[in-house]
């Protein structure tokens, strides 16, 4: 599928301000699954940008502007081409049979904690707290005794995020953590994320925040009723088939209408737009993004 994104961010400021240091992360990955052909970036007041590569392989752009302004607008206009999910067959052939108690032995491994030591410690946002260790062995509960796989017991683990949560974009703010999901019983794509990603930690299994965008335009009433171009989900190591993506939000698999900005350990590291200045009074932020399908 080729989309065409557009994300505005605008800020109004009370009073003038200067020395505005920024850093954003608006870049599309490109990977196995979606390759970015085009994509430009407007700062107004303009700026030079600087590019580089943050620790986790995401493109950063960082940009300062030092004169006074009351104003400041990032524009960023990109193209990309996704393709489908593979499917459960196609990831079950990778697997080639192994048992499912081997999977989840490796991960217990001092190799599988060695390579992936980032995606297993705890973070602000992702504490394995009692409560989440709780919710996390629940899903085995629900499983009827049967021994899931790692890919399925991830599936399961989605799925439950997902019926037993209701989606509320008043409900949560931008610091709700995982263990304040599983009080209020309510959140949004980020807390859901959140949630699924402390679970797995809770069962050594490496996972990961992904920020990006979902297209859901065409779609009557959205893929779930959430029509939220900005999105996040989750990808989590699957011994022997890779790293795997699972929406806790969305039923729809994550394929060609998912578009990856890049991930980290939580959303801290994945901030699509962050920086600091000098001045004083409240600000005004005005985010608008634009996902739309073109013709191949």
């Amino acid at each position: 599928m080729k989309l065409s994104i557009s994300h505005v961010t605008h800020y109004e400021y009370e009073t003038p301000v200067t020395d505005s240091v920024n850093e954003i992360r608006l870049t599309p990955s490109t990977n196995e699954r979606q390759s970015c052909y085009q994509q430009a970036i407007w700062i107004e007041p303009n700026a030079s940008l600087f590019s580089y590569e943050d620790y986790f392989g995401n493109r950063v752009h960082a940009f300062s502007v030092n004169n006074p302004h009351r104003k400041l607008t990032i524009r960023t206009q990109m193209t990309v081409v996704t393709r489908s999910a593979p499917s459960p067959e196609e990831q079950a052939a990778l697997m080639n049979g192994r048992p499912a108690r081997e999977a989840w032995l490796w991960l217990e491994s001092e190799e599988a904690h060695n390579r992936f030591a980032e995606f297993l410690l705890p973070t602000g946002y992702t504490a394995v707290t009692p409560a989440v260790r709780l919710f996390a062995d629940s899903v085995d509960s629900a499983a009827d005794d049967k021994e899931l796989s790692v890919l399925g017991w991830l599936t399961e683990l989605s799925s439950k995020i997902r019926e037993d949560f209701i989606y509320d974009p008043n409900a949560t703010t931008v610091k709700t953590k995982a263990a304040d999901l599983l009080e209020n019983k309510r959140g949004v794509c980020q807390d859901f994320a959140h949630l699924m990603i402390a679970c797995s930690r809770a069962r050594r299994i490496p996972a990961r925040y992904v920020s990006g965008y979902h297209f859901v335009g065409d779609l009557q009433g959205g893929a779930s009723g959430f029509e939220q171009a900005s999105h996040a989900w989750v990808e989590a190591y699957v011994p022997s088939v890779g790293w795997c993506c699972f929406d806790p939000t969305n039923k729809t698999p994550v394929g060609e209408r998912y578009v990856k900005l890049g991930h980290g350990r939580d959303y801290i590291d994945i901030v699509p737009v962050k920086g600091v200045y000098q001045g004083s009074g409240e600000q005004r932020l005005q985010v608008l993004v634009d996902v739309r399908r073109l013709e191949d």
